[in-house]
């Protein structure tokens, strides 16, 4: 089969990509760069999300609102992202998707949410001929298997979901489904071989979709990628790091955004707060941000400085708390709350074991106790 031009196959339709991947890519443009348009695939039935794909179709682009502070400066700015070049439903346009995948595609950037890489039991067979798989994996491995037949090169995947390791869970999760399907052994090794599966991490809060497409976000962004043989990326930004240590960047994030977070739920919960209360009320109220920057000066930073990391870990608490102060974003605790005893566990039981793990006694009272309670 021909090539075409190239283009980036996007899974996943949320507002976070669409505020951070499409963005870079339009930013990325914008600059003079080379960049493939973007077919973002929509794999759910979610009629919400089905409005999207018109809008992505729109050649004006969809608006990305960026809201909040830069070094205690407000910075409010919109941009009309133009790097969308149309939206598929895997349901409806299932046999254009198996085109652009056997044709055009270079690059695969996907975020399909906490249960992402579930494997639907419909798709643990292979697919008979006309049918249409039931979840990411399972569209993901017939598209690959499709590609691999047409006798066409390796693709780089450049997951964006937030499991730790995602493009090596990934590749586990598609080459274990291969196999489970009897696929060819030439498939699985052209799997394993030549196609390239990064680790990355994304960090930026986005707080609201606008309709048809497009999203509200902080002006904060990182986009984390583990370097690896044979990775090319399909543009560069300044907001994009290659990185040989990814850890530091997944450490930093989990043990200080999102410990805070969880910090603020787990005080709201206690104190019983407004039910409607934000990260940014909480951060206003005096007592609270005392208590916050008392966990953070004197048992986050030792812990991270125990870790050789003292350095970027105050760097990184000085950005998260002006995110968090964000005077346009409504980040409700109650929503933060939700999965409480597991968010605690990673992201404070496991900063305390981490911790612990240096050799370093650090006494940390708080965050220990935190822990231990929701043991």
């Amino acid at each position: 089969m021909t090539a075409t031009a190239p283009v980036i196959l996007q899974f996943g339709t949320s507002r976070f990509l669409q505020a951070h991947i499409d963005l870079f890519a339009h930013e990325a443009r914008a600059a003079g760069q080379d960049v493939p348009p973007i077919v973002i695939v929509q794999t759910t039935d979610n009629p919400e999300r089905a409005r999207r794909l018109a809008g992505f179709a729109d050649p004006a682009g969809f608006p990305v609102i960026l809201r909040g502070l830069r070094n205690g400066q407000r910075d409010e700015r919109t941009v009309q992202v133009r790097s969308v070049r149309e939206g598929l439903s895997a349901a409806v346009d299932w046999d254009r998707l198996v085109t652009l995948a056997t044709t055009a595609v270079t690059h695969i950037v996907s975020n399909t949410g906490d249960m992402g890489y579930a494997i639907a039991k419909p798709d643990r067979p292979a697919p008979g001929d006309g049918m249409v798989p039931a979840s990411f994996c399972g569209m993901l491995t017939e598209l690959l298997h499709r590609r691999w037949h047409a006798d066409r090169p390796g693709v780089t995947l450049l997951p964006c979901e937030l499991v730790a390791r995602n493009g090596d869970t990934l590749r586990t999760a598609i080459v274990g489904l291969a196999r489970d399907q009897h696929r060819d052994a030439g498939f699985v090794a052209w799997l394993e071989r030549q196609c390239v599966w990064a680790n990355t991490l994304v960090d930026r809060i986005v707080s609201e979709p606008l309709a048809p497409a497009g999203a509200v976000a902080e002006p904060y962004a990182l986009w984390a990628i583990e370097r690896q043989p044979g990775l090319t990326l399909p543009f560069t930004h300044l907001d994009i790091v290659l990185t040989d240590d990814l850890e530091r960047f997944e450490r930093l994030k989990l043990h200080i955004l999102n410990l805070g977070h969880s910090w603020l739920a787990a005080r709201w919960a206690a104190e019983g707060e407004p039910k409607d209360r934000t990260v940014r009320a909480a951060l206003a109220d005096p007592a609270t941000r005392t208590a916050l920057d008392r966990v953070m000066a004197q048992e986050v930073l030792p812990g991270f400085a125990a870790r050789g990391m003292a350095e970027a870990a105050q760097d990184y608490i000085t950005t998260t708390l002006e995110r968090f102060a964000n005077p346009f974003l409504d980040h409700r605790l109650a929503d933060i709350f939700g999965g409480h005893a597991a968010k605690i566990d990673k992201r404070i039981g496991g900063f305390v074991r981490w911790v612990d793990g240096s050799g370093v006694t650090v006494a940390m009272p708080e965050l220990r106790a935190l822990a231990a309670g929701a043991a």
